[in-house]
């Protein structure tokens, strides 16, 4: 039963996010886990980067504002929940008494390498009708959308992007790295979408209460208060073209955006290639939804994955080959690196330093088996046996170490190479390119939106830039300005 003196008070201090959070009920507090400061840092920091959204909110005086704020909230709620699903999983698997690969003895089995999964790519075809398209007919429906990507509980997103009948395919610049996944990760991807309002939503308002003004106050004061609000020849002397004369009117609102569940899909190891693969989405909402899209239900993606065995030896130092049935110590001293799909053997040392090609290559695959050489009676010291089917005949090649100590390194380090091949299966077969993200770019400002009038700044002293207003609100405490700035420098 959980207590609450049983878990640090720097981990959970009374009143911080985290507590309040777990007294709602919304997370399930962990257990104690000095080994996790970093998983329960990134709920706490989420925590708080949610409530200064929530705070934000309402203080966006842009389009781009709330979207990018909103966007914020959805990004925030999912690292909770999955930060929180972790701690609870790796709980229950210390309760269950599961050994962690630091604690492995030597008898303990393998366990398989971490790898590098990239996503790259990215393109969603869209499917508009003939009248929208071809004939562009209809209301203007446009829609912001992002992509959310998770493995367990690391999860990135995509810019924004602005989709409208003119895009046939909802295109993702640049790549995603998952740098600590394992051979049975789980990619999900999850379109997000919010509908945004038409072009025309905003500008008309002026012009309808003008009408409505001029109709209600008569035809001599509603003519005066339309061209006060026009800036008209009508308009009292000296007034015409002024901000004092004309009629002030509040700038339209700012919507505050919703993004929904439009689609998404889970990819895995199986779907891993290096080439240009076509998926399958699962589609979420329906065509009566604000935030809809025409989709053709599928995704196309670059998905490649790199295990640390590919880039890392698993062993190396010197060996000697042994010719086919020759016995004693003699042999070819050879200087030996086991990574990726061989055993690369070199004349020295110097050589593999220098990147030259290894005079010796023996082949490793998921189906290569090893065996331990036993010292023999004439003075021959242990080693491996290393075996590989070619051409429907078995080749052996025995290398010996110099001493026991070192054959059984060369044997642990086999065995655990052996495991990351089969547990990588295609992953190993070639090196696969890995690309590396783009820097993030803050997020475009929407199109112009209303009438002229509110696009026309007032007269004044100069505002602050349009890039600094997200985090320079007069009415948002330096605190959520703070916490928000270094959110969004962190990205």
């Amino acid at each position: 039963m959980y207590r609450r003196d049983e878990w640090s008070r720097a981990a959970a201090a009374e009143g911080s996010a985290l507590d309040m959070e777990q007294r709602r009920g919304c997370c399930c507090p962990p257990a104690p886990a000095p080994q996790e400061p970093e998983l329960q840092r990134a709920l706490e920091r989420a925590l708080r980067v949610r409530e200064g959204a929530r705070r934000l909110l309402p203080a966006c005086s842009r389009p781009e504002q709330a979207l990018e704020t909103t966007k914020t909230l959805v990004l925030c709620e999912a690292r909770v929940v999955a930060a929180g699903g972790e701690l609870q999983r790796r709980q229950e698997a210390r309760l269950r008494g599961a050994r962690r690969p630091s604690q492995g003895g030597p008898g303990a089995e393998p366990v398989p390498c971490r790898g590098t999964v990239c996503i790259s790519d990215l393109r969603i075809p869209l499917m508009w009708k003939d009248t929208e398209y071809f004939r562009n007919k209809g209301e203007l429906h446009r829609c912001a959308v992002f992509l959310l990507l998770q493995v367990g509980a690391e999860i990135h997103d995509t810019p924004t992007v602005l989709v409208d009948r003119t895009l046939t395919d909802i295109c993702f610049e640049g790549a995603v790295l998952f740098p600590e996944a394992g051979p049975d990760f789980e990619l999900r991807l999850e379109l997000y979408s919010a509908g945004l309002p038409g072009p025309g939503a905003q500008g008309s308002a002026p012009r309808k209460l003008a009408s409505r003004l001029s109709t209600s106050l008569g035809r001599s004061s509603g003519r005066r208060a339309r061209a006060a609000m026009d800036g008209g020849p009508a308009s009292p002397p000296g007034t015409a073209g002024t901000a004092t004369g004309a009629l002030l009117l509040p700038p339209p609102g700012v919507p505050c955006p919703r993004f929904q569940l439009l689609a998404h899909t889970t990819l895995s190891l199986a779907q891993v290639h290096d080439g240009f693969r076509t998926h399958d989405l699962v589609i979420a909402a329906d065509e009566q939804s604000p935030c809809w899209v025409p989709l053709y239900g599928r995704v196309c993606c670059r998905l490649a994955a790199r295990p640390s065995c590919m880039d890392t030896p698993a062993a190396t130092g010197t060996l000697r080959l042994q010719a086919p049935g020759a016995e004693g110590p003699g042999g070819t001293p050879l200087f030996c690196v086991l990574r990726g799909p061989g055993l690369l053997c070199y004349g020295s040392a110097s050589e593999a330093e220098a990147g030259q090609e290894p005079t010796l290559t023996i082949a490793v695959t998921k189906d290569t088996r090893v065996r331990a050489l036993q010292a023999g009676g004439q003075g021959q010291p242990p080693g491996v046996a290393v075996t590989n089917r070619l051409g429907g005949e078995e080749v052996t090649h025995g290398l010996l170490a110099e001493s026991t100590a070192e054959a059984q390194r060369w044997l642990q380090a086999w065995g655990q190479h052996l495991c990351d091949l089969a547990q990588w299966k295609q992953c190993c077969e070639e090196l696969m390119r890995i690309e590396e993200p783009p820097p993030r770019r803050p997020p475009a400002p929407l199109p112009p939106q209303g009438s002229l009038y509110h696009q026309t700044a007032p007269p004044g002293p100069p505002g602050p830039p349009p890039a600094e207003g997200l985090l320079l609100q007069e009415n948002v405490s330096a605190e959520i300005r703070a916490l928000l700035s270094s959110y969004y420098s962190d990205r």
